[in-house]
């Protein structure tokens, strides 16, 4: 049995005829199993959603309460039967709710990996290595300059540049959901004890992680008239936020941002980024192939992202390896601000 006895691919995405269910579709579907809250995989208007609950109330927040038909909670490690097919959620180490779901069926087990990182979040549940036949993974940094540094030495930079430069604002691009989250945790463990300055943005799902008991110490909502005084502070923001009117009325502001992608110098400089974080939610070259050796798998499935180098590395191994070039995924980083306000708005 190979995999495509279990899931097909469809214009809709991965589908399981055994199960009558998608796993993060890219249209409205009558039943959907739901990876993790980013909108490139969590859309409304789905017949139901199955998803952990923390992600369907990271959709209702985003999407609006009727996101759904009908929603069904899953927890880390239950398990549940859709028509001949056994399936489970497992942490993914991406976000707060983020899974992989795995499923087994026809002799087979596969796992649809979703997004992930193997670095150790205080956001989220760490990622769960699974064996399983065949894994379907993403590859957002499947290239091997993508090796991410630790994540504590990027706030140690970010801490140095404020000490450095005591009189100058610290603007923080960081997507609204996970990241932004996973950079004032880190804060907080780095010792960072001040009040850390929030664009109108982050409240909601900033707001939802310290409900769910994520340590995050106090945050406060920048106002129009604290712009111009909030020197040596550190703000979190939108990416796209640090080249509009909004972050001009900061004292001189140091424009950081936290990403993979500020491991390729030429996109922090294409940015206008003075000071590159490299903070991914994303595994690096060096997660992607630890975690495929981890399957123990025999079949690779990419979803998206830099597919043909982890396809050739992995046929390399021995592992029978293709790409399902999948449109619509890894878009995150172009979410905008469905959740924000106009940048001058966001004041009133």
């Amino acid at each position: 049995m190979r995999a495509a006895d279990v899931l097909t691919l469809t214009p809709a995405g991965l589908y399981c005829a055994a199960g009558d269910f998608y796993i993060d579709p890219l249209r409205a579907v009558p039943r959907a199993l739901i990876t993790h809250g980013h909108s490139d995989h969590a859309r409304a208007g789905h017949g139901a959603v199955l998803a952990t609950r923390e992600t369907l109330a990271i959709m209702a927040l985003r999407c609006g309460e009727g996101f759904a038909g009908l929603t069904q909670p899953v927890a880390y490690g239950g398990k549940l039967k859709l028509g001949s097919v056994d399936v489970s959620f497992h942490p993914a180490g991406h976000v707060l709710g983020s899974a992989q779901i795995r499923l087994a069926g026809a002799g087979q087990v596969i796992v649809v990996s979703g997004d992930y990182k193997r670095e150790l979040d205080p956001t989220c549940a760490p990622f769960e290595p699974l064996t399983c036949d065949t894994f379907i993974t993403e590859a957002t940094f499947g290239l091997p300059v993508f090796r991410h540094s630790q994540s504590m030495a990027e706030i140690g930079k970010l801490l140095a540049s404020r000490a450095l430069f005591p009189e100058r604002a610290h603007l923080v691009g960081a997507y609204a959901l996970g990241k932004a989250q996973r950079v004032i945790a880190l804060l907080r463990q780095a010792g960072y004890d001040r009040p850390i300055y929030l664009h109108g943005a982050m409240e909601r799902i900033t707001d939802f992680y310290r409900s769910e008991g994520i340590e995050l110490g106090e945050t406060r909502k920048v106002t129009a008239t604290e712009r111009p005084h909030l020197g040596g502070e550190i703000v979190i923001c939108p990416p796209t936020a640090l080249q509009d009117l909004w972050s001009r009325k900061f004292p001189d502001p140091v424009a950081a941002f936290a990403s993979g992608w500020m491991r390729v110098r030429a996109r922090a400089r294409q940015r206008g980024v003075e000071l590159p974080l490299v903070i991914s939610d994303h595994a690096d070259w060096d997660g992607l192939c630890q975690t495929v050796r981890d399957t123990g798998c025999s079949q690779l499935l990419v979803t998206h992202g830099e597919a043909d180098a982890l396809v050739y590395w992995a046929k390399s191994q021995g592992i029978d390896a293709e790409p399902l070039h999948l449109m619509g995924y890894g878009e995150e980083e172009i979410e905008k601000l469905e959740v924000e306000p106009p940048a001058e708005a966001e004041d009133a």
